[in-house]
């Protein structure tokens, strides 16, 4: 069966106006601080799972409890700038990590969106985050009443992961909390997508997060027959033995797609439609459903105007568990291969098998995988495969295993992808997702703006403008600066584009004057070093209002401000305009 370019985009346009750009994208995994780290692991096939850290579970967990001890893990999990979010160290002490983290990946998603954190105050900005684990508050009630304080309540109550974006955003749109279990995170995406679709929000940030504080949490995942003995996540492999816990955490912004392209933003990928529904009564309460996991997949493409025969890639719920993996390769089956022609299998992998699973961010972490591959237009190996489950006829499903980092299957056809996530009681949920638009580089908005001066690598001096909430912070803002310049493609007017008009100012601030990238690259490295450097001018601003001096007494002199004239055309115009 063949298809061609104009049918994909005629269907998927029926569903345009429901379309949803993602716009930013933040994480925080195992071995991977953020989307190009992650992306960097996945497509060199790495494995992140580790013993946990010395010291994350001292007294439970006993070393001879098969899988309990391996996991994909987060170091410093309890490092948090408090002061940066105006929060006191002891109400930081009182909050759950994943409130300090959440808080975190919103901010980081929103820079790598390019959007002023400000300019969304008093919107009818939405949060939705998924999670399932409240171990902080297990941990802390071990303690009894000498360890409750005044910031207890807020700090250990998972609703607020969510009301504490809004309340720090000052953001008016719906905020909450999403509990399905494993499929929470990309349920929490589903409803905020819902929410932009019927107009209750303009904008919104969708979250996962998942932390493994507790050592009796894997006990009792281990006790209930889910963890895989030997640490290791065989997904769709006959080895597959159980799953093996992750933690971390991953935000995305997302946008109405018009709104996004009129508005030039960096779209990553467009989620056409989403799909939520149960299992209902199946054998076992925590028993998949084949015909439910059929559903929602048809229920997701219908939505969409997409057909079957069109998706290139799947990315799995595939925990690596001998009853759940044939099942949702049978619903997959059932949908996908009458759509395939011979030889044209659908391409299906796990990013569990990098990082574990996530539970209640795994929904999340599939996403950005997706998201991901898209951008970059490779997908990753899934890792562990050697010889398929023998419950999961593989060719007869019409569905293949990448064991190496690949091409799309059909790089001359729009890309469309899928992500599927499981709860254990039932919940279902699947999202479709096609490459970003198109987009002409001479059109308005921030992507047009940012390299509208056509000379501007040809102009003698350029600033980069940073800042933090203190010198330490600053510093730090220099040195990430300096790592990301030194590889990027980006030329000096758009960083310095995108550092004056997307970044908060903050009263530490610094300016790094230069004239191409090796000058910018030396005046970050002695910024981050604390040390003084060419063109750099540091200080702290006490009254952000402007004020101007003119000195007189002959000052002035012929010619000045010619070079400025030159080469800055609204400075030329301004100057024409008063002359």
């Amino acid at each position: 069966m063949t298809t061609n370019r104009n049918s994909v985009e005629s269907r998927a346009s029926r569903g345009q106006d429901g379309a949803i750009a993602v716009i930013g994208l933040s994480c925080r995994l195992p071995m991977a601080l953020g989307p190009a780290d992650f992306w960097q692991l996945l497509r060199t096939g790495t494995d992140a799972i580790t013993d946990a850290p010395p010291g994350r579970w001292d007294t439970a967990a006993p070393e001879d409890t098969p899988g309990v001890r391996r996991g994909g893990f987060l170091d410093g999990i309890g490092e948090f700038d408090a002061g940066f979010f105006g929060i006191s160290p002891r109400e930081a002490a009182a909050m759950d990590p994943q409130q300090r983290m959440v808080l975190e990946l919103a901010w980081e998603a929103l820079e790598d969106a390019g959007v002023l954190p400000a300019s969304l105050r008093d919107s009818r900005t939405a949060v939705f985050v998924g999670t399932l684990r409240d171990d902080y508050a297990s941990l802390a009630g071990q303690y009894g009443e000498q360890v409750i304080t005044q910031h207890s309540m807020t700090g250990l109550n998972r609703g607020v992961i969510a009301n504490r974006v809004s309340y720090y955003l000052g953001l008016r749109g719906p905020s909450l909390t999403v509990d399905a279990a494993q499929s929470s995170s990309l349920v929490a995406v589903h409803l905020a997508c819902e929410s932009l679709r019927s107009g209750e929000s303009t904008t919104a940030i969708a979250a996962g997060i998942n932390l493994n504080i507790l050592g009796e949490s894997a006990v009792t995942e281990e006790r209930f027959g889910g963890l895989s003995p030997d640490g290791t996540a065989y997904t769709f492999d006959a080895r597959a033995n159980g799953f093996v816990r992750g933690e971390g955490g991953g935000a995305v912004i997302l946008k109405p797609l018009d709104q996004a392209v009129a508005d030039g933003d960096r779209v990553y990928g467009v989620i056409r439609a989403s799909a939520v529904n149960n299992d209902g009564a199946t054998p076992g309460l925590t028993v998949p459903s084949r015909e439910a996991q059929r559903q929602v997949l048809r229920e997701a493409y219908e939505k969409a105007g997409i057909s079957p025969s069109d998706v290139q890639y799947v990315e799995l719920h595939g925990t690596g568990t001998p009853v759940g993996d044939p099942i949702e390769a049978a619903a997959l089956g059932d949908v996908f291969s009458a759509h395939r022609a011979p030889g044209d299998p659908l391409l299906v992998g796990s990013a569990k098998t990098n990082v574990g699973h996530l539970e209640g961010a795994a929904g999340m972490v599939g996403l950005l995988k997706a998201l991901l591959s898209l951008t970059h237009r490779e997908i990753p190996a899934s890792l562990n495969f050697e010889t398929p489950n023998p419950a999961i006829d593989l060719d007869g499903l019409g569905l293949a295993v990448p064991r190496e980092l690949t091409a799309w299957p059909h790089p001359d056809r729009p890309l469309v992808a899928g992500v599927s996530s499981f709860g254990m009681g039932g919940t279902n949920a699947h999202v479709v997702l096609t490459e970003a638009p198109a987009t002409d580089p001479a059109a308005g908005g921030a992507s047009g703006d940012a390299s509208e001066p056509a000379a501007g690598d040809a102009r003698p001096l350029l600033p980069w403008i940073l800042s933090g909430r203190d010198t330490d912070a600053l510093r730090a803002q220099a040195g990430k600066l300096s790592t990301f310049a030194a590889t990027s493609e980006a030329t000096p007017a758009d960083i310095g584009w995108s550092l004056l008009t997307t970044r908060t100012t903050f009263d530490e601030r610094a300016v790094v004057l230069a004239d191409g990238k090796d000058a910018f690259l030396a005046g970050l490295d002695s910024l981050a070093e604390g040390a003084p450097g060419t063109g750099v001018v540091t200080g702290n601003i006490r009254d952000g209002r402007a004020a101007f001096l003119f000195t007189g007494q002959g000052a002035q002199r012929a010619g000045m401000a010619q070079e400025l004239y030159a080469s800055f055309p609204a400075f030329a115009a301004a100057f024409d305009e008063v002359a």
